[in-house]
């Protein structure tokens, strides 16, 4: 599955995409503020992390800057399974792309793909000490839950609390249904 949008190309990693990706978040800010990724990251991490066996239904993207040339490696997103069954939204960006909109633009075509697969809600989450990130969540639509809850950080070796968020699609798909009736 691949995404395109104005100025970003999304699509799956690939084992060549290592030494890009390995480049591309070897930022210890970026890595403390995600779940798995350890820290240092390495070219091993990142070539693991393109092996692993993915969800056949949700996806997961490798995000590109579109150019007149060869597209740059700007961050990730996807959709992951939260051990509940929820389906959680995740992204980061590379800090030389931060500030663009890369995340927003990139977290509306995978709500638009979440719609597509006909799920009825995704969930978010962000470390209280990186509200940046919760401001990307509420321009995509989520609203927080009134929760904070311990998430694992491996780069960091320890649990760092996290803001709850959730936006309901199938709401949306109602409320888009109405207004096209109209």
């Amino acid at each position: 599955m691949f995404a395109r949008t104005e100025r970003l190309l999304l699509r799956p990693g690939w084992a060549e995409d290592a030494p890009a990706l390995a480049a591309a978040i070897a930022d210890e800010m970026i890595v403390r503020n995600l779940a798995t990724a350890p820290w240092p990251y390495r070219l091993r991490d990142a070539e693991a992390f393109l092996a692993q066996p993915r969800d056949p239904v949700l996806p997961s993207f490798l995000i590109f800057e579109r150019t007149g040339g060869a597209p740059n490696l700007v961050g990730s997103c996807g959709l992951g399974r939260r051990p509940s069954g929820a389906v959680e939204l995740g992204y980061w960006i590379s800090r030389a792309y931060w500030g663009r909109g890369y995340a927003t633009e990139a977290g509306f075509a995978l709500i638009d793909i979440a719609k597509a697969l006909g799920l009825p809600q995704l969930e978010g989450s962000h470390f209280l000490d990186n509200p940046a990130s919760g401001r990307v969540l509420e321009k995509l639509g989520f609203s927080p839950l009134g929760i904070t809850a311990p998430r694992i950080s491996c780069a960091r070796g320890t649990e760092a609390q996290a803001r709850l968020l959730r936006l309901e699609l199938v709401a949306d798909a109602e409320e888009e249904e109405e207004a096209l009736a109209a």
